[in-house]
């Protein structure tokens, strides 16, 4: 495709074809779309499409000579859904159109996302079985553009396998059903007046026994079931139009793979296997070098494992900090060099076991691995979720020097794998570098990536070197260049050496055959640019942006901003529990993600060819709830939440702030100048004119309660004689406790006194969590410098700080090490160090035996839980259980929702109630209203209030429950 889009004129096509908006969701947000090197310049408009608009958008393409670039998310590693065009997201095309469960097939539209697909399969026994890493956000119409594989592609075949037949939109807008044909049926085709004719006749012709010679000689070695290069023409010659067999001639197979550059596929029928053997163990076996684990993955094969996974020191390394993935590590011991997990499953625990030791023994026999760990049942998961986060961590390693993704795709023979990568590590030893070696070793393909820093000239012309030595080393092991990633941008120009000028100008003719217009993902696997073009990096970084967070551990603003490869966890949805990232669980719109938000940013800082406008970013920052989810949940450790509160904050010094997030940040200060008479507050709140009125002018949602002023929690406090103890505590008393949950507070109190604490409460600043939520920074900085300057001498670890409310307490774990000077940085982290919510507190507190369960009713009681989402990101979950738990006849179930939807202020604006209700709908308030519990229970008073609006249940704070649980104690 020539030349550049322009997206005035594409909004002013859109609107002159047939006098309406073609596109009703056409937004003039840019980004960047998969987890590429890659970045077009300017980076294409982005459209959700539904299947009725797919026709009349080809040909609205066809027409104006622009290129369609489909996308779902989950897929694409090597620059496929980057382009100079439109791109197509269908993960709203997400419906299952037909499901046969006598003959084990499905149809589906190609947005449905692998998982969600499987969850619709589960009850019947059935699954859809590639399994990428991405499964939780990975679209069906990628995994077939990209014949995606997974961890048990040795067991199942990859995609390419289970599809039977597919319908797609040629380039005229008319729409092929492409399925198995026998030869009869095909010789019928041949006639046909169309382009489907044309297609079937192309075929017919090209395919010679000249070409057919040609495609088994250069083509990679056939018993290598992970192959990406080019078409898939191999595919289609052992069928009977060209052999003498009973097997079909289907083009699904070879659209399977071709990246979206032969037509829009609109439905997939999928062939399904019955689900794996339920019983299941993986050995996860440690070496001292790669080497070692390569070897010993050619003895693992002959176990017929399910899957066999390799994971090198370099990405072991970036699991032990990150937060999510540091309890998965459980079954690594000591500090090997690499660790390959190998899954066994059987219908028979017997005979698994057998099966088990019998590899183990095969190992041990060689004397190649230092420990075995055997990991059982549903700990497994874990394992693999170590292995899946493998590709987003790889974006941790701090500096510009990443793992860079050009020749991780690289699949040969499983008994070539040791000598080829003795051969590639050689080949880097040359230039002097050290390269990651993860995944999938026992199907011959090892996900390799040098380090390389692509802003630097030099690196870019290893990156080029690298690759295209690579291309020539898997060449001579007649592998493919592309196992399951695809080609992409950064391998289609190594194309013609892999299969040789023939082989490809056929890929070129099946191409124009397909589509002679070059409006489907132009640029993809045929015609391609140089692989050094249009890389992110290309940009001059410039001066380091003055912040007031602290951003000097990730090396200044933007290169936090420039962790976010693209990995697209942040799209995986609500019912894989977590909460990253509420806003996209909503609208299910790109736009919506962790990772467009980080790329606007970067577009916008480094002010380069797409001159990003701070308006622009404001609007895809907008439904970021500061949820935190990504800082724990994002692979990369993207803090969302920090860096729209500094962009919010470099806004408001250049352009004021307005009156409402004047109001909610100053909230505490409000409430304060009534405490003469909360009475007045309140009644104002209870006279629907003056609510109303306040309400509108402030941009307040009118269907939001407004919760009543109460006297202070210090007011109460101030007359009442505390109880003596060697065990002290000091209770932060914030804003909301303080005002707003002044019964909490006190029953707060209360319960830890009986439990025999001396609770010690002083007067301090506020949190601060208002002004941080609604990006005041310059005034946070002052509050968290003054509460550091007040609790450094007072704080201890015999005298912790505890809190109620967990997004004020937690600020001192996480915004205040950000915010505050230097010369405090060291005692800010004694403080947090030494900082506790409640429940944290009490539930430790009685593991170690210093709170006794005999003070508390042995009545039964049901609770539904329901935790903040800064205690997921920043506390653990279990720390809420455990403290509710202390009772021996509590029973609490878990609630499996991410964020409430209300998020502090977010819920109360009139221009976000909607989204906010939705978000609650979605898990949240069903739970809650179906349940017959005797108490719902949650820590923060933003979600007991989005409880009460969304789902009209009075919720509890857990000190409320472990109070009333009280046995033998005074109460008032």
């Amino acid at each position: 495709m020539e030349g550049k889009l322009d997206i005035h004129k594409l909004e002013s096509l859109a609107y002159n074809l047939e006098g309406n908006l073609l596109f009703d969701n056409t937004s003039k947000i840019l980004y960047a779309t998969d987890a590429s090197v890659y970045r077009e310049q300017p980076l294409a408009v982005a459209i959700p499409v539904h299947s009725n608009d797919i026709t009349k958008l080809v040909k609205f393409a066809s027409a104006n000579k622009i290129s369609l670039i489909p996308r779902g998310a989950g897929t694409s590693l090597a620059g496929q859904c980057v382009g100079n065009g439109l791109v197509v997201d269908v993960s709203q095309m997400n419906e299952i159109l037909s499901f046969d469960k006598e003959n084990k097939t499905i149809i589906v539209q190609p947005g449905i996302i692998r998982d969600e697909l499987n969850r619709f399969l589960k009850p019947h026994n059935l699954f859809f079985s590639p399994i990428t890493s991405t499964a939780n956000r990975a679209t069906i119409g990628g995994m077939v553009g990209n014949n995606s594989s997974g961890t048990t592609s040795i067991k199942y075949g990859v995609t390419r396998d289970k599809i039977t037949s597919l319908k797609m939109i040629m380039h005229d807008g008319s729409l092929i059903h492409f399925g198995p044909l026998s030869k009869d049926a095909f010789l019928k085709k041949l006639q046909l007046p169309t382009i489907e004719g044309d297609i079937y006749r192309f075929f017919k012709n090209k395919l010679t026994l000249e070409i057919q010679d040609l495609i088994t000689k250069e083509f990679p070695d056939a018993s290598i079931h992970r192959r990406n290069t080019g078409y898939a023409v191999d595919e289609i010659l052992n069928t009977s139009v060209f052999t003498a067999t009973d097997k079909s001639f289907n083009l699904s197979k070879l659209i399977a793979g071709s990246e979206g550059t032969l037509g829009f596929i609109t439905e997939i029928e999928i062939e399904l296997d019955d689900v794996q053997p339920p019983i299941v163990s993986v050995v996860a076996t440690h070496f001292d070098s790669v080497k070692d684990a390569l070897i010993s993955t050619k003895i693992a094969m002959k176990h017929e494992p399910f899957k066999c996974e390799l994971m090198d020191k370099i990405i072991l390394d970036c699991t032990k900090d990150n937060k999510e993935q540091i309890a998965n590590r459980f079954f690594i011991s000591g500090d090997p060099k690499a660790v390959l997990m190998v899954e066994f499953r059987n219908h028979s625990k017997d005979e698994l076991e057998s099966q088990v030791a019998n590899y183990i023994r095969a190992i041990d026999k060689e004397n190649l691995a230092f420990h075995h760990s055997q990991i059982h049942g549903s700990q497994t998961s874990k394992v693999w979720t170590l292995r899946s986060a493998g590709l987003g961590l790889l974006a941790n390693i701090p500096g510009d020097k990443k793992a860079v993704a050009c020749v991780e795709d690289t699949a040969v023979k499983v008994d070539d794998l040791p000598a080829y990568i003795d051969d590639f590590t050689a080949l880097l030893k040359k230039y002097d570098q050290e390269a990651v070696y993860y995944a999938h070793a026992g199907a011959g393909e090892i996900h390799l990536r040098p380090i390389l820093n692509l802003k630097d000239e030099k690196d870019k012309e290893l990156f080029y070197k690298i690759t295209k030595e690579t291309a020539e080393l898997v060449k001579k092991y007649k592998g493919s260049l592309s196992g399951e990633h695809g080609d992409g941008r950064v391998r289609a120009p190594f194309i013609p050496h892999m299969v040789g000028p023939d082989i490809y100008q056929l890929f070129v003719d099946i191409k124009h055959t397909f589509d002679p217009n070059n409006i489907f993902n132009a640029g993809k696997i045929v015609n391609a640019k140089s692989i050094t073009e249009n890389l992110r990096t290309e940009y001059k970084t410039p001066s380091p942006t003055k912040t007031t967070y602290n951003f000097k551990p990730e090396g200044g603003f933007l290169r936090a901003i420039e962790k976010c490869n693209g990995s697209g966890d942040c799209r995986k949805l609500p019912e894989e529990n977590g909460v990253m990232c509420p806003s996209f669980h909503a609208t299910r719109n790109e736009k919506d993600t962790t990772r467009a938000r980080a790329n606007m940013l970067r577009e916008y800082l480094i002010s380069g060819e797409m001159k990003v406008s701070a308006d622009e970013v404001k609007d895809v920052l907008d439904l970021c709830l500061s949820c935190k989810a990504c800082k724990s949940e994002c692979p990369s450790g993207i803090d969302m939440a920090a860096m729209k509160a500094e962009f919010t904050q470099q806004q408001y010094a250049k352009n004021g702030a307005s009156l409402r997030n004047k109001a909610f940040a100053n909230i505490a200060t409000i409430h304060k100048l009534f405490q003469f008479a909360p009475a007045i507050h309140n009644f104002g709140l209870t006279q629907k004119s003056i609510s109303k009125g306040l309400k509108k002018m402030l941009g307040i949602a009118a269907e939001r309660s407004i919760p009543k002023l109460h006297k202070s929690l210090h007011h109460w406090n101030k007359n009442r004689t505390s109880s003596e103890s060697s065990r002290k505590l000091h209770l932060f008393i914030d804003e909301f406790t303080n005002y707003l949950d002044t019964e909490i507070g006190k029953k707060a109190v209360l319960l830890l006194e009986a439990l025999g604490y001396e609770v010690i409460i002083l007067k301090h600043p506020s949190s601060g969590r208002a002004e941080i939520s609604k990006g005041f920074l310059a005034k946070a900085k002052k509050i968290a410098d003054s509460q550091i300057l007040f609790w450094k001498d007072k704080v201890t670890r015999d005298i912790p700080l505890v809190g109620i409310e967990p997004s004020a307490i937690l600020g001192f774990r996480d915004e205040y090490l950000r915010l505050v000077d230097d010369s405090l940085l060291a005692e800010a982290k004694k403080i947090s160090d030494n900082t506790f919510t409640i429940e944290e507190f009490l539930a430790k507190q009685f593991s170690e035996k210093k709170i006794s369960r005999d003070l508390f009713s042995k009545e039964k009681k049901s609770i539904q839980l329901h935790v903040h989402c800064h205690q997921k990101a920043l506390s653990k979950i279990m720390y809420s259980v455990e403290c509710l738990s202390i009772p021996s006849q509590f029973h609490v179930e878990l609630i499996p929702a991410g964020c409430c939807g209300m998020a502090g202020s977010f819920g109360y604006e009139k221009e976000h109630y909607d989204i906010s209700m939705k978000i609650g709908e979605q898990i949240l308030f069903p739970a809650v209203r179906k349940s017959e519990v005797d108490y719902v229970v949650a820590a923060g008073t933003s979600c007991r209030h989005q409880i009460q609006d969304g789902a009209s249940v009075k919720s509890y704070h857990p000190v409320e429950i472990l109070y009333h649980a009280l046995v033998s104690v005074k109460k008032p």
